[in-house]
This record gives structure tokens, C-alpha cells and sequence, in this order.
């Protein structure tokens, strides 16, 4: 795909969406407004959470939607579209309202994560490039905080770019990783465009090419002796790069008044290399020297070698991070809601024999309860849109599916989750620069109880629904029944 110097991706969209909104002028439903929501269905890797992330590229998305002469050249050669539709998209303004999460929340299955109020041939237009940008990133973020968490406060950093999915993978993925709580990535473009670390000191090859492995780790030493780490496997770790790091710091480093910063093992028995690795370092008086890791890691090996016993001061994780190997889908959706005639909101629905696919109609809100006096969050529900809970009044949470299971809690605080991002097409959202999207999101997985947050078996969040949006689901479920 040839992609327009100024970033603007506005025909990327399912060839669908064009068909539809062609039809919605066709049918006289053009003016039609329409709400969609995107959520999804099951947290990856059978997790507890997901972290939502994606909303600063959808953001410039929506800001440069138009579409060029050359694009409706396009269409029109395909014989399928009106002149009027073609018109229409000659003269494109985006008129959508957006809500979304902000990047770096945890979130749950089923609730809304954006929101798309507006005329329907747009709302239908943006589904695919909506849908790509969360999934995506919330998917990494996600997958970054479970191997964050399981690295038990050791720095991690990614290190995925060569085994991404595209340029807009390791970029935008390498985003979402800092999110999730990466300290950096080996991605130099990253940092360029998104201002976070980039991380990285050498490769085999760098080795390989010196006559011997003292004489590359020699070079490499004078030419960064204050970040100095060194790339010990390539040959033996135990019998030739640990002691030729050693080596260097006495004979190199030492002499210039600067520290063997770190050494770096990328393959082998990581538990066992580690240990001795350390027990060697510290008898040599380098205990502040730090021992990375690389080398297909997730974060169940980061759990177990760590388990054993593994000594180890950081983390570079590759392919399984910003691939997210063990589930490379994120898997969400976008559902019309509810449309709009004469000022008056209609609900939709989608029923299905999967309760799991039932949609959620209307125009929506989400809630947060968090408990006064830990902090910790107790529960989200989705009310329609205008509703309001009362932090001063008792909340009866139940089960929107097996609903004799009720619960009254007071002492809590209500958070809105759904944030207003573009009114009437025009931006109203200030964004966060994306260190202080990291501190939120860090601080927000801290209101997670430890149940809800463990990789084995997991405490399910409970998502509920209010009163009045569960009767209105309801309502519509008897009507729509079939009859058996």
C-alpha cells in the first residue's frame, strides 16, 4: 500500500465499510446517526486484565481523515458507488463524537473501551483503522505488564523490533510496551517519534568480528567506557566472556576511573549461567556489575528462573512481547449500539446462541467503584449514557447474567471511564505525554486487588450492568426471542 507522506490513512478500511455507506445514501439513512462501541470479549492469555493503549495514534487518525482525489478516483473506478456518495466523501468532515478509556486503564471484557457517536456512514467508516490501532496496542500493553509484573521489579526492556509484525509494529508496539512498563526499547525510531529510552550496546557479530573476544570487548570498552556492557555467549560464557569482561575492567576500564557496567548473556542454561556468573563477579569485586538477560523470554520463564533462584538485574525481551506469541489476538469488536430518530435514541442489539456475543445496547457509560479507605477498585458498571451514581448513597451490584448474586457496597468513590476525545469532530481531549501515561497506568494496576492480577486462575473482575441497562437489554432479549 502506498501510504501518503502526511500519515493520513483514511482508505484504510474494509472494503465493506465503503459498501455500506454507499448503501446508507442509497437507502436515504445517511443522515442517521448512530452510536458504536468497541470492546472485547476474553482477556488474552486467560488473564485477569488488559490494559487499554492506542487512543493517541486513533486520535491523530480522526484528525486526518479526508479523502484525496487520487482516493476518489479510486472508488469510482470500481462502478460501484453513487456520484453523491462520491461527493460526499470529495467534501469529508468528521463529525463523530469519540469517547474512549484513557491509554493505560485496565479494562474488561464486555464494557465499552471507544465509543462512536454520529452520522452513520462515518461511524461505519472508521471500524477497521479503530479496531486495528486498540487491538494492537492494548495487546502488547497488555502483554508488557504481565512480563513487567513477572520480573519482580527488574527493569525489563523490549527488545522485539526485528520480529514484529511491520514498521507499525515495532514502532507502535514498542509504544505500547513503555506503557505496559518496558523502561525502554531497542526500536531507535521509537524514541524519535515517542521520546522514551532507547537501549542497546552490541551484538554476536560485533564479537565475531575481532580477531579474538578480548580484542572486541577492548574496543568496545574504549569507545563507551561510562555504558559499558558486554555480550558474553558468544563463544563460552563461563571459560572465555566472563573473564575477558573481567579482564577488560581491570586492564581498560579501571585505568580510565569508569565500572564494567554490565555483562549480557542471550542463550544457555540462564538459571544455572547466572549464578555462577554472579558468584564470579562478586569475587572479583565487580557486585555493582549487572547481569541482563535476553533469549526468547515471557513471562512464565521469567517466573520459573527467577523461582529457581536465576540471578538477575534485567531483562530484554524480544519476539514473545512484541509479537505477543502465546496470543497474538486481541480480539475486539465493534457493535452498532443504538441510532438516533427525531432526537429520541433506539436501541440495538445483536443476539446470538453464544451469550457471549449477546451485544450490549445503547448509548453508554462505564464506572469504576473504587473503596475509600484502600483504594482498591471494587467493581465497573455500564449504565446508559445519563446516568449518575450517588457516592453518597448505597450501590447494589448483581451479576447481569446469574442475578440473584447481589452485593450493596458504600464508601466508594465512582470514577467515569469513558472520557470525552472529539465533539462534533473537533478534538477536546488533552493528551498525557506518554511517561505520564506509564506513571497512570503503573498506578492504576496498583488499585487492582493481587487476586484479580495473578497469571494462573485469576479472580474475574466483575463487570455489571445498572438497573435500568439491564432491563432494557432484557426488555429487548423477550422481544426479540424466537419462538421454539
Amino acid at each position: 500500500m502506498n501510504v501518503k507522506e502526511d500519515g493520513n490513512l483514511t482508505m484504510l478500511a474494509d472494503f465493506y465499510e465503503f459498501t455500506m455507506a454507499n448503501g446508507f445514501f442509497e437507502s436515504g439513512a445517511e443522515k442517521t446517526e448512530a452510536c458504536f462501541d468497541m470492546f472485547f470479549r476474553r482477556v488474552p492469555d486467560d488473564g485477569g486484565y488488559a490494559i487499554a493503549a492506542g487512543l493517541s495514534q486513533l486520535i491523530e487518525y480522526f484528525s486526518k481523515l479526508s479523502f484525496s482525489s487520487e482516493d476518489i478516483g479510486f472508488l469510482r473506478g470500481k462502478n460501484m458507488f453513487s456520484e453523491e456518495f462520491l461527493d460526499y466523501l470529495k467534501n469529508f468532515k468528521f463529525e463523530c463524537d469519540v469517547y474512549a478509556i484513557p491509554e493505560g486503564t485496565p479494562i474488561f471484557p464486555g464494557e465499552p473501551i471507544v465509543t462512536v457517536k454520529g452520522p452513520v456512514p462515518q461511524a461505519q467508516l472508521v471500524e477497521t483503522m479503530l479496531l486495528l490501532t486498540v487491538n494492537h496496542q492494548s495487546l502488547i500493553a497488555t502483554k508488557s505488564n504481565r512480563i513487567v509484573r513477572a520480573a519482580g521489579g527488574r527493569p525489563v526492556m523490549e527488545f522485539g523490533s526485528r520480529r514484529a509484525q511491520g514498521p507499525s509494529g515495532a514502532i507502535n508496539g514498542a509504544r505500547a510496551a513503555y506503557i505496559g512498563g518496558c523502561v525502554g526499547t531497542a526500536c531507535t525510531i521509537a524514541e524519535k517519534k515517542f521520546n522514551f529510552p532507547a537501549l542497546g550496546t552490541m551484538a554476536h557479530s560485533w564479537v565475531q568480528l575481532f580477531d579474538s573476544e578480548y580484542d572486541a570487548f577492548a574496543a568496545y570498552a574504549k569507545a563507551y567506557p561510562k555504558a559499558c556492557t558486554l555480550l558474553i555467549d558468544t563463544y563460552n560464557v563461563l571459560k572465555s566472556g566472563l573473564p575477558n569482561a573481567v579482564r577488560v575492567h581491570r586492564e581498560i576500564l579501571e585505568p580510565m576511573g569508569c565500572r564494567l557496567e554490565g555483562v549480557r548473556i542471550d542463550s544457555g542454561d540462564i538459571t544455572y549461567l547466572t549464578k555462577k556468573v554472579r558468584q564470579y563477579l562478586d569475587r572479583e569485586g565487580l557486585k555493582d556489575c549487572k547481569i541482563v538477560i535476553s533469549n526468547s523470554l515471557d513471562e512464565y520463564i521469567i517466573r520459573e528462573i527467577l523461582a529457581q533462584g536465576a540471578q538477575i538485574d534485567s531483562f530484554g525481551v524480544g519476539e514473545r512481547l512484541i509479537t505477543s506469541k502465546s496470543e497474538p489476538v486481541f480480539g475486539g469488536v465493534y457493535k452498532l449500539a443504538a441510532i438516533w430518530r427525531d432526537g429520541k435514541m433506539i436501541p440495538k442489539i445483536k443476539v446470538s446462541e453464544n451469550v457471549e456475543k449477546i451485544t450490549t445496547p445503547g448509548f453508554k457509560q462505564v464506572y469504576r467503584l473504587f473503596d475509600r479507605e484502600n483504594g482498591k477498585a471494587i467493581a465497573d458498571v455500564m449504565t446508559l449514557h445519563d446516568e449518575v451514581i450517588d457516592e453518597n448513597e448505597p450501590y447494589e451490584l448483581f451479576d447481569p447474567e446469574h442475578t440473584w448474586k447481589r452485593k450493596t457496597v458504600s464508601g466508594f468513590t465512582a470514577k467515569k471511564l469513558l472520557c470525552k476525545i472529539f465533539d462534533r469532530g473537533k478534538l477536546c481531549y488533552e493528551e498525557p505525554n506518554l511517561s505520564d501515561i506509564k506513571k497512570y497506568c503503573a498506578e492504576q494496576i496498583d488499585t487492582m486487588w493481587d487476586e484479580v492480577l495473578r497469571f494462573d486462575n485469576p479472580h474475574e473482575y466483575y463487570v455489571d450492568m445498572s438497573q435500568d441497562l439491564w432491563e432494557l437489554k432484557n426488555n429487548m432479549l423477550r422481544d426479540v426471542k424466537s419462538p421454539l
